[in-house]
């Protein structure tokens, strides 16, 4: 996901370097752009350093690339944090003075501004009318922390925790505003995420080329609604999510004993993870090393266990989780295209929701955008879903959720 971070002249200011670290362990594409005066609290190497991104808030810094409109177009979320009474104020009244205000003129993104300011400025009855006014126009306005302020003084004004904007920052991106209803809230959701590896040798082993991004997104969407989250993570190349439960494995014996561990307490099982479906019968101790006579290694692969169906196999006697979602990775063949090979699958394996992914080289690993097909064992017609990894995570788990609780009104 792109994500433009403004950030305002306030002493709060170095408390976002916290967030903009949160946005790039997620696996974000992270703008930086500081008002002139957020740089004389925290400067421009550490937006840089930090984002990976050079940073400047200048509206006459690559011209030729109308840097506001480009970057308000491009933009998936917009947040501004610390959101200053000045701030507020200039984007209520539609001003496009400099870079960061020109982007929020610009900008069709969901938006969310996280005020921070002293009690007395908060309460004014001008902040106010901004406030009242950028929500009317659909802008996300999160209430300020009550706490320490600059000095000895202290109320509500207090910027709020880097974690708490994270969370209603993806929750905005996904369509769930902050306040609204957590409809896991009291369910605990097991995500499994990233490839497994079957080691070779001490140096060398047999993987696959998945990021783990559409697992984080995952569990970043479940967390937002309530859930519990046990997070399993093979290997990722981004940063689980904060607040997740998180057990790290790398091979499919061990995913596959974890998995079945934590699926006996779990309300819903995302299996996400891709899991190598061979490994090498034989693992050597020392490195493999090239042969002074030619001659290549020849290696045998076996079958690794298909953790899916044991889970379902499960839950026939333990009757938990009450819904199990499989990942399907699909080239097509000759013989069938990807939906045919997915629908197959999902008959085979038995679980609730199959989540089709047609890849490839350029498609979907390690991409921030992805298309699955969800299909249903329920009958329902397939439902294509594109878009960014975190709004399409926002769709299966608004599904998980709706078939969790109608297996809690089949329950009562």
């Amino acid at each position: 996901m792109r994500i433009v971070l403004g950030v305002g002249g306030g002493i709060a200011a170095y408390k976002v370097a916290s967030l903009l670290r949160l946005f790039t362990e997620a696996g974000h594409e992270v703008t930086v752009i500081p008002t002139d005066a957020a740089q004389r609290f925290v400067g421009t190497a550490t937006w840089e350093a930090l984002s990976g991104n050079r940073v400047s808030n200048d509206v006459f810094d690559a011209v030729d690339q109308v840097r506001h409109v480009r970057l308000g177009q491009e933009a998936d979320l917009v947040v501004v944090a610390p959101a200053t009474a000045d701030l507020l104020a200039r984007a209520a009244a539609g001003m496009a003075d400099d870079l960061l205000t020109g982007t929020l003129l610009v900008t069709r993104a969901p938006v969310v501004y996280a005020p921070a300011m002293h009690t007395e400025m908060w309460q004014h009855p001008a902040t106010a009318a901004n406030v009242a006014t950028l929500r009317a126009r659909g802008a996300v306005v999160l209430e300020p922390a009550v706490g320490r302020l600059t000095g000895a003084d202290s109320g509500p004004g207090r910027l709020p925790e880097p974690d708490d904007i994270f969370a209603a920052a993806l929750g905005a991106a996904s369509g769930t505003p902050a306040g609204a209803a957590r409809p896991l809230a009291g369910r605990t959701v097991t995500i499994t995420a990233g490839g497994t590896r079957e080691p070779l040798d001490p140096v060398r082993f047999l993987g696959n080329r998945s990021s783990g991004k559409q697992g984080v997104a995952l569990a970043a969407a479940a967390l937002q609604a309530g859930a519990t989250v046990q997070f399993i993570a093979a290997h990722l190349e981004v940063q689980p999510p904060p607040g997740a439960q998180l057990t790290v494995v790398e091979t499919a014996e061990e995913l596959r004993e974890v998995t079945l561990k934590l699926a006996q307490r779990s309300d819903a099982l995302i299996m996400a993870a891709a899991v190598a479906d061979f490994r090498p019968d034989t693992v050597s101790d020392t490195k493999v090393k090239k042969r002074d006579d030619g001659e290549n290694p020849v290696i045998t692969l076996i079958r690794n266990p298909d953790i899916l169906v044991e889970v379902v196999q499960q839950r026939a006697e333990l009757e938990s989780p009450a819904v199990i979602v499989g990942f399907a990775a699909e080239t097509g063949d000759d013989d069938a295209t990807p939906l045919a090979h997915g629908q197959q699958k999902l008959q085979r394996k038995g679980c609730d929701l199959l989540i089709l992914n047609r890849v490839g080289r350029s498609l979907v690993f390690g991409q921030d955008s992805t298309e699955v097909t969800i299909l249903d064992a329920g009958g329902a017609e397939p439902e294509t879903v594109s878009g960014s990894k975190t709004s399409v995570a926002a769709v299966i788990l608004a599904r998980v959720a709706a078939m969790l609780g109608t297996s809690s009104d089949q329950v009562e």
